[in-house]
């Protein structure tokens, strides 16, 4: 089976050499991304270059999928305001995060087992967000190591961690991050238990992935992607390489010691072990609540992080923009807020400033451009926001992301 996808990658390179400069130039990666003009062009090239049972890994959320639904229509329920005759010809959209100044309040967040999309995977991803002045986020279930992704791209990077039942490969991660220079710690505390994807249930899909006939066959009329997949395939992720890990047993065996790892028995007390293990900055990310929002600041966190997890775990939940404004006022300025979901455009970003984010992290966004088009295609998907919310600052006669507030917001009930 593999040679055969090999023999349709090999032809399709052979039968690229007579093709024009041109053309080449036009289907190449840059040349692909600039076909793109929004995130939604990104997520379609996306889904025609990779197998479906991996796009719909990124592009699906839980059961039902009300909660993605609703992360981009609570945008809808927010009008913009804007004010005439303001100078915008200089805009201001830098920020800092945690003490560190990025050129623009947009953050990489963390995706799992990204290598399936694309084979340089959180490498290429971090490299396009440094590329843009601004920071990394890797996942604990990277598909890409600490180590490796650190050697691809040496700029700022945050390390997400999921309370696992072992806490020894937990530490370790921490204690190999630490080591890399990541700069804060990001906690995810909305995973007690893995949520149920039922596209990835109906295409039997698991992380890390079990390579089916299937599979295969949706890689054969994808070339591009099977090309690299043959080359260098990442069916496990790249961190959890511990001696604590059981070796042997191939992918499927990693997959059923993954989803062991998520602790349904975590509570708030944890929290002050993991600050025994990590010295640096730390953020909770999955917080929805008010009352759980000042918990997290009585704790002693540095950042907060609203989530939903995408709406890939608990479905029906509120929308993170939603959520947002009452969890603004009740921290009130006492840790740096992030909103992360749903975020496609460059007025959702201004919307989220407005009611209290210091910045906002982009997840799938990231891994549409990954699939579409490889690096160029992750950068294309910062510049694509970049220019929306310059633009969409210029208009709304807000010249620095400074100046943005609640009163420039109107609610529609």
């Amino acid at each position: 089976m593999n040679d055969f996808v090999d023999l349709v990658a090999r032809q399709l390179a052979a039968d690229l050499r007579g093709v024009p400069a041109a053309t080449r130039r036009r289907f190449s990666d840059e040349g692909r991304a600039a076909r793109c003009h929004n995130i939604e062009d990104l997520r379609v090239m996306a889904k025609r270059s990779v197998p479906q049972p991996i796009f719909d890994y990124v592009d699906g959320a839980a059961w039902g999928e009300v909660t993605r639904r609703r992360n981009r229509d609570g945008f809808e329920r927010f009008e913009l305001l804007p004010r005439m005759l303001v100078d915008v010809s200089k805009l201001e959209l830098a920020t800092t995060a945690l003490g560190r100044e990025i050129a623009l309040p947009i953050i990489g967040a963390p995706t799992g087992t990204t290598g399936l999309t694309h084979p340089d995977g959180e490498g290429a991803v971090a490299r396009a967000a440094h590329s843009m002045g601004t920071i990394y986020t890797q996942s604990a279930l990277s598909s890409l190591s600490i180590e490796e992704v650190s050697a691809m791209a040496p700029g700022p990077k945050w390390f997400q961690l999921y309370v696992m039942t072992d806490r020894g490969v937990a530490y370790d991660m921490l204690q190999r991050a630490a080591a890399h220079g990541y700069e804060a710690l990001v906690l995810t505390v909305d995973v007690a238990v893995a949520g149920v994807r039922e596209r990835d249930v109906r295409n039997r899909f698991s992380i890390p992935p079990r390579l089916t006939l299937r599979a295969a066959a949706q890689g054969l009329v994808r070339p591009r992607w099977a090309r690299n997949f043959i080359a260098r395939p990442r069916l496990t992720t790249g961190n959890t390489t511990s001696p604590r890990v059981p070796a042997g047993g191939g992918a499927v065996a990693h997959a059923e010691w993954v989803n062991r790892q998520f602790d349904p028995s975590v509570t708030w007390d944890d929290l002050a072990t993991f600050r025994e293990h990590w010295g640096g900055p730390l953020l909770i990310k999955g917080i929805m609540r008010p009352d759980d929002a000042v918990r997290a600041v009585e704790h002693g966190v540095e950042g907060i992080i609203v989530s939903n997890h995408g709406g890939r775990q608990l479905d029906h939940t509120r929308s993170t923009i939603e959520a947002l404004p009452a969890i603004a006022e009740a921290v009130g300025g006492r840790a740096e807020l992030y909103l992360d979901g749903g975020i496609r455009r460059g007025t959702d970003i201004i919307t989220a400033l407005a009611l209290g984010a210091r910045a906002v992290l982009i997840g799938r966004p990231m891994v549409y451009g990954l699939g579409a088009a490889g690096e160029a295609g992750v950068r294309r998907a910062f510049e694509l926001l970049h220019g929306e919310l310059a633009t969409a600052l210029a208009l709304a006669g807000y010249p620095r992301i400074s100046d943005l507030g609640p009163e420039m917001i109107h609610l529609v009930r």
